[in-house]
């Protein structure tokens, strides 16, 4: 019988082996925990998309994922706001698509704001308890949504058949992106400032 014989490449290889099973069994472990809290969310599957990404760093922690959560939605909007900035430059844009497009530049930047506002709230909060975590997280909650209806009152710009077209499809399917990942960052704040 031939002896088996521990060279130092066959240990590397063997420990090596053995962090990779640990890393993927904790990369394995935070994703099911952002599944998981995805479920009380409107849009899971997007939810999970936007935040698998980040599962090492959110590791299994409530407020991390809050805060990857409302970060997603900042980058989100403020990389709309940038799109939208770049169409209103357009030439041989309509008059209607114009104005529609200003005042969606306008709600876009609004929800940006009020999303950057809800992160800083958030790092507020720190070890607040009872009524102090309560105002804090109120007003964390009150930015979220108002940025959410920012969101609703940029695509309602665009309703209708006279604005039908590239630019509207284009609005729609990024205000939408951002509608989708700021309410279920609406959500997890909901369910964290309920436990």
């Amino acid at each position: 019988m031939a002896k088996l014989t521990l060279t130092p490449s066959l240990i590397l290889l063997s420990f090596l082996y053995i962090l990779n099973k640990t890393d993927f069994a904790a990369a394995a472990g935070t994703t099911s925990f952002i599944r998981a809290s995805c479920r009380a969310t409107t849009y899971p599957t997007v939810c999970v998309q936007s935040l698998s990404t980040y599962a090492s760093a959110i590791q299994k922690n409530p407020r991390q994922l809050i805060t990857t959560a409302l970060t997603v939605s900042v980058d989100r909007a403020q990389s709309t706001k940038t799109f939208v900035t770049k169409l209103t430059k357009f030439r041989g844009l309509k008059p209607r698509e114009y104005a529609a497009l200003k005042d969606c530049l306008e709600e876009v930047s609004d929800s940006a704001e009020r999303l950057s506002n809800s992160v800083r709230e958030l790092k507020s909060v720190g070890r607040a308890r009872g009524p102090e975590f309560i105002w804090h997280m109120s007003n964390l909650q009150t930015w979220v949504s108002a940025a959410l209806t920012d969101d609703s009152t940029c695509l309602d710009g665009f309703s209708g058949r006279a604005l039908n077209g590239r630019i509207k499809t284009s609005i729609r399917a990024r205000m939408t992106n951002v509608a989708q990942v700021t309410s279920n960052a609406l959500a997890l704040c909901n369910r964290f400032a309920g436990n």
